[in-house]
């Protein structure tokens, strides 16, 4: 049932797109059908896929880089007074900055490689990891914490022992938030400048009003995504076999 759940969701959602066509009778150049973007997506697989794991790549690098850069500057943070006193309002004060707005700069930065989608993936991952971990960290259990101090454990093995597994559940949540919002920083830096890449394969079958390659494509990144999000969270619930699944739907 679990593997049929999707499958029908996603049969649901052909069936709308498929009579939103038919129904309002839009031409191909707006709205493809589902079977004119499945050819197209057969036709073309060679290189959507070739474009596809230059756009995984950067995915994977910036999830990877953004989650050590996160979780470091929570330790950090919870650690030191002095550092959290400095690093939490201006992380706070990073949020209201555009995140997008920084593209443009960072192309011109590092040029039209990886660099500049792997350090936009960080940027939109580096918040909530940080957040997430850092919640968690501030959250630990008090009698926990007590009975460490009676037991003469040092602050460094308190932190080891203690706090960071307490923290480890709201890190999982903050890494699958991550996970969930890592293809759009590398889209976005592929879309203000880039030679390969989903983003780019998108923008170039626009401009040369090929909606059907475009939508193939996106669905392409779609199931990365959710791929992706997947995997992490299958991962997650294996090295976190004691956080209990509150599911109701499980307990039933």
């Amino acid at each position: 049932m679990k593997v049929l759940r999707p499958l029908i969701v996603c049969a649901g959602l052909i069936v709308i797109w498929q009579a939103v066509v038919l129904v309002f009778g839009l031409p191909r150049f707006i709205l493809p059908p589902p079977l004119l973007v499945a050819q197209t997506l057969v036709e073309r697989a060679d290189t959507i896929a070739e474009h596809a794991m230059l756009t995984l790549m950067e995915i994977v690098i910036g999830l990877v880089c953004g989650t050590l850069l996160g979780a470091s500057s929570a330790l950090v943070m919870a650690t030191f007074r002095p550092a959290r006193t400095w690093l939490l309002p201006v992380l706070v004060a990073s949020q209201a900055i555009p995140v997008f707005a920084l593209a443009p700069v960072l192309v011109l930065w590092f040029g039209y490689g990886l660099a500049p989608k792997i350090a936009m993936a960080t940027l939109i991952i580096y918040f909530p990891v940080t957040a997430a971990l850092y919640d968690g960290l501030r959250r630990a259990e008090t009698g926990w914490l007590d009975l460490a101090r009676t037991m003469g454990a040092s602050p460094s093995a308190t932190m080891r022992h203690v706090r960071l597994p307490a923290a480890l559940p709201a890190f999982a949540s903050g890494l699958r938030v991550a996970a969930a919002v890592a293809p759009i920083g590398a889209i976005v830096g592929e879309w203000v400048g880039s030679s390969g890449g989903l983003g780019y394969y998108m923008l170039l079958m626009n401009a040369r009003v090929q909606t059907a390659a475009m939508f193939a494509a996106l669905i392409v990144l779609a199931m990365l995504a959710v791929t992706l999000w997947f995997a992490l969270d299958a991962l997650l619930r294996r090295l976190l076999p004691w956080q209990p699944d509150s599911d109701p739907s499980r307990l039933s």
